[in-house]
């Protein structure tokens, strides 16, 4: 006699016909002898197979929100930035697009973008999204903390367990994780990360990651399959903030470029004193071996024009060129007007947002340092700038006229703590006025 088919049909759309093969059932019954594994066992029929992975691509494209992202197109994207940025910020962000557009074509491997808020790294992994999805290749395009929600909530979801939103995340054809690292870090939110980030590693399905972190800032075991040179290409974005006005930036290196170690003058033609000159001698030293590894505080002092912001800019420059930190040069007054715009009915940015990515920029280089004259608010903002990078020891290069006890004497320990920083006082005159080929008259 034979089993009973099942009592449930599949819900087609109207006019739709019924499966030849199963009727419409979903379900077919295999015919296998008594004792086999499979005997008795319902197989699932490809037109319900196929119903189901249509139910999955819909739920996953909800979730990407393409549809409000369908503007971030290669086409629209400017691979040369905009007007005023450095040569070197400039070259960044059109290898970042190149590299998305081969990306896009090839789908093979890993492309993991780094950079700032603001540097264009989205608009690229969505630019990414939308192409592949064009050519109808089921794509999921996520933050990391919707991703994480997205699994929390499949908990409570009538129309998926947990097991199969998590299978279809993990088989996406094409996933793209942006804003990893904005996540709350818990031990099972790092757990289903990994799971995830695996379980593709080890199968080679193609991923985009994009992150403000650097590499070594991420968990380990992630860490390991992103630094995979061989499966996974990284790319550092050094463009500022596109999103902020061209007079209110304080993103790296813009309008800095020339300020380079091979373009730092020892002022030989002009008559310095011994003492200047070995002050100007050891300063260069310090800088050129801080930008070769920035490890701790550098503190440079001196007059205004002495060559003090120009080293601080090489090393900012040496490191973007190399590619090893994305280095964030602030001038302090411009930092403080900068936060305090957030206050700004026009602001889009938070004032914790913009604060927490000076704070935690890996390499942060303060120039222009001055207290007397700030108001008791931008005291306070400062010294919490300095407390957190001082106890996490983050690198960091300060310019600043002279360390005066007059100076928030909170800062003024922090700088003076041997330990972690090295001071160097560069005591010459001001280049300006001299164009620094001018001669001064011998001291008496």
């Amino acid at each position: 006699m034979t089993e009973a088919q099942p009592e449930y049909r599949l819900h087609d759309l109207p006019g739709e016909p019924d499966c030849p093969v199963c009727s419409g059932v979903g379900y077919l019954q295999q015919d296998f002898p008594v004792g086999h594994p499979e005997f008795g066992k319902l197989r699932i029929c490809d037109c319900r197979q196929a119903r189901m992975n249509r139910r999955a691509h819909s739920r996953l494209f909800a979730m990407s929100n393409l549809d409000e992202l369908t503007h971030l197109t290669f086409e629209n994207f400017k691979p040369h930035g905009r007007i005023g940025m450095g040569a070197i910020e400039a070259q960044s962000l059109e290898a970042a697009f190149e590299s998305a557009q081969r990306f896009a074509h090839k789908m093979d491997g890993w492309l993991v973008l780094q950079g700032g808020y603001g540097c264009g790294k989205t608009h690229l992994a969505a630019a990414i999204a939308n192409f592949v999805v064009e050519l109808d290749i089921p794509t999921l395009f996520i933050t990391v903390p919707d991703l994480l929600d997205s699994l929390r909530f499949s908990y409570d979801d009538p129309e998926a367990t947990f097991e199969q939103r998590f299978d279809e995340i993990r088989n996406i054809p094409l996933l793209i994780m942006d804003d990893f690292g904005t996540q709350n870090a818990t031990n099972w939110a790092q757990e289903k990360l990994f799971q995830i980030i695996n379980y593709r590693y080890i199968n080679k399905l193609p991923m985009v990651v994009t992150t403000n972190l650097l590499l070594a800032d991420i968990e380990a075991r992630i860490l390991s399959r992103l630094s995979d040179s061989e499966y996974v290409r990284t790319l550092r974005i050094l463009s500022p903030d596109y999103r902020r006005p061209s007079h209110d930036s304080s993103g790296p290196l813009e309008n800095l470029h020339k300020f380079t170690f091979e373009t730092f003058e020892l002022r030989a033609a002009e008559n310095l004193q011994a003492s200047e000159t070995q002050g100007l001698q050891k300063a260069l030293k310090e800088a050129r071996e801080f930008a070769e590894d920035p490890d701790g505080w550098l503190v440079l002092t001196g007059p205004f024009g002495c060559g003090k912001t120009h080293l601080a800019a090489a090393i900012a420059n040496y490191q973007a060129e190399k590619g090893y930190h994305l280095p964030m040069f602030v001038v302090v007054p411009d930092l403080m007007d900068h936060l305090r715009a957030t206050f700004g009915p026009r602001s889009t940015v938070s004032l914790d947002r913009r604060f927490e990515e000076v704070r935690k920029a890996p390499l942060l280089i303060l120039d222009d340092l001055g207290t007397l004259n700030m108001t008791p608010w931008a005291r306070e903002k400062l010294y919490q700038l300095f407390n957190y990078r001082y106890y996490a020891e983050m690198p960091t290069v300060i310019t600043t006229p002279e360390l005066k006890d007059e100076m928030d004497p909170r800062l003024l320990s922090r700088m003076k703590d041997t330990r972690l920083c090295t001071i160097c006082a560069i005591t010459v005159p001001s280049y300006r006025g001299t164009g620094g080929q001018g001669k001064r008259k011998k001291r008496r």
